[in-house]
């Protein structure tokens, strides 16, 4: 069986809050014509770029499942919006939700066997919040490392930010009420942070994830409107965002999974389990916010346990 080339390009998206047309950008992986419903990745950040989650494109070759991967607009390869910084009206749900259906109708994913959804860290707040319209096509949902509200996300990072070393916890707390998120003293942090909760691979940080720290970086409108300066915390358009209460109304399988170390804990990670009526929920040991990418035995066990379900039977 030959593979199917990688397929790359951009499409038009339009929004009545941006004057010009904005384009977003896309990869396939596979045959997007043939009987397997793709699956449709987004990813987090906010602001992270796709590049750090192209290891599911070992989907392709492990199942024959076609893999679409996207950058939302305001980072990496789609169109960067520098000049909506302050506008709060743009960077809502609504926005992102309005991306991924233009994407979908672009590339004709409603038709024949439909599609899966994967959403990773924030791609998890936008793919629950599309699952529970119940969209046209929808097969089946993963919500990789999801939020599912911010009081919870928040609630689970002071429980884990409480695991530290009492040092970097001082400094981390002192950097932040001064607001001094590049300082050394709260950089040298951060990465104790991270190496514990964010990814745990050995070195870090691995070279898969390199691409969104630059994405993250170089353009901060994304992250800084919709989160905030914080990576601890969420004081931007988000701040308030919860998903929980139409939990129930999403109708498709769904699989819920959540590292042991993750900066989504398990009180982020409960709702979907309580409320989404056809769910599994798996927890990876000694994993991290970055699951797939602590090491291969655990990225292979993960692509497994994705690519198995994606096969299931609908009925199952």
């Amino acid at each position: 069986m030959t593979d199917t080339k990688p397929e790359e390009g951009t499409i038009p998206f339009n929004t009545p809050h941006i004057r010009r047309t904005c384009f977003t950008y896309y990869k396939t992986i596979g045959d997007l014509s043939g009987t397997s419903p793709p699956l449709v990745v987004i990813h987090g950040g906010p602001g992270a770029g796709h590049e750090y989650l192209l290891p599911f494109a070992q989907l392709w070759q492990l199942f024959r499942i076609p893999v679409v991967f996207y950058d939302q607009i305001g980072c990496a390869s789609s169109t960067h919006l520098p000049e909506t910084a302050g506008d709060e009206d743009l960077w809502q749900e609504s926005h992102f939700i309005a991306e991924l259906n233009n994407l979908l109708d672009s590339l004709h994913l409603r038709d024949g066997p439909g599609y899966h959804i994967l959403g990773h860290s924030w791609g998890g707040r936008i793919a629950a919040a599309f699952a529970a319209t119940r969209p046209q096509g929808l097969r089946r949902l993963i919500l990789a490392c999801g939020i599912a509200s911010t009081e919870t996300w928040v609630e689970g990072m002071r429980m884990i930010r409480e695991q530290l070393p009492l040092n970097v916890q001082k400094t981390l707390d002192e950097e932040e009420k001064t607001g001094n998120f590049s300082s050394p003293r709260f950089q040298e942090a951060m990465t104790a942070f991270n190496r514990k909760y964010f990814c745990r691979a050995e070195p870090f940080p691995p070279k898969e994830v390199l691409p969104a720290f630059k994405h993250m970086s170089e353009d901060k409108t994304t992250s800084n409107m919709i989160k905030g300066p914080s990576p601890l915390d969420c004081t931007g358009t988000f701040r308030t965002w919860t998903c929980i209460p139409r939990l129930h109304q999403i109708a498709v399988p769904t699989l819920v999974y959540n590292g042991e170390f993750d900066t989504s804990h398990d009180v982020t990670t409960a709702p979907f389990f309580e409320h989404i009526p056809r769910v599994r929920w798996v927890t990876f040991s000694n994993a991290g916010h970055m699951c797939h990418l602590d090491g291969p035995e655990l990225r292979e066990k993960i692509m497994r346990t994705v690519g198995g379900f994606l096969g299931q039977q609908q009925g199952e």
